[in-house]
């Protein structure tokens, strides 16, 4: 599981790393585009919120993986120890919870009904089930690390 954590660690650092750069490049080109040539693209906007959602998505899921996500612990740490735990455990099953329904579920449905309705993005013409995709993927991702890290705090 630790080889299978770490691979999975290393491919979403990369992935967010490729699409930081896309977001970098693609906004370059539509300033230049725009206040250069005088001839806005037509495409990067809607590629740069695409790229945004994902970016947003997939980082959540890496801020939760390396505990670097804004949590409010003022009232926990004033608690006894096993309290302290308790507290840890609850809102590690509503993450669980949220990220089942509202990511994998609700996602999952999201994406097969855009795939088939055949929908489609005005600028970039590729199937918005894709856009949607990231989803259910930062559903799993979420729920595999609420895992991990509650098998490692056992």
């Amino acid at each position: 599981m630790n080889k299978l954590t770490k691979l999975i660690d290393r491919l979403l650092a990369l992935t967010l790393t490729l699409l930081m750069a896309t977001l970098v490049i693609n906004v370059i080109w539509q300033v230049g585009s725009r206040y250069l040539l005088g001839d806005p693209s037509s495409f990067t906007e809607e590629a740069a919120r695409f790229l945004l959602l994902w970016i947003g998505l997939l980082g959540g899921c890496y801020a939760y993986r390396t505990r670097s996500h804004l949590g409010l612990d003022i009232v926990t740490k004033q608690l006894a120890e096993p309290l302290q735990r308790l507290a840890a455990a609850i809102v590690l099953f509503a993450t669980v919870t949220f990220a089942f329904v509202v990511l994998i579920y609700g996602g999952g449905r999201l994406v097969w009904l855009t795939l088939y309705l055949n929908q489609t993005s005005a600028a970039l013409g590729i199937p918005m089930g894709y856009v949607y995709l990231v989803l259910p993927l930062s559903g799993v991702l979420i729920t595999y690390y609420s895992l991990i890290l509650w098998l490692k705090e056992r």
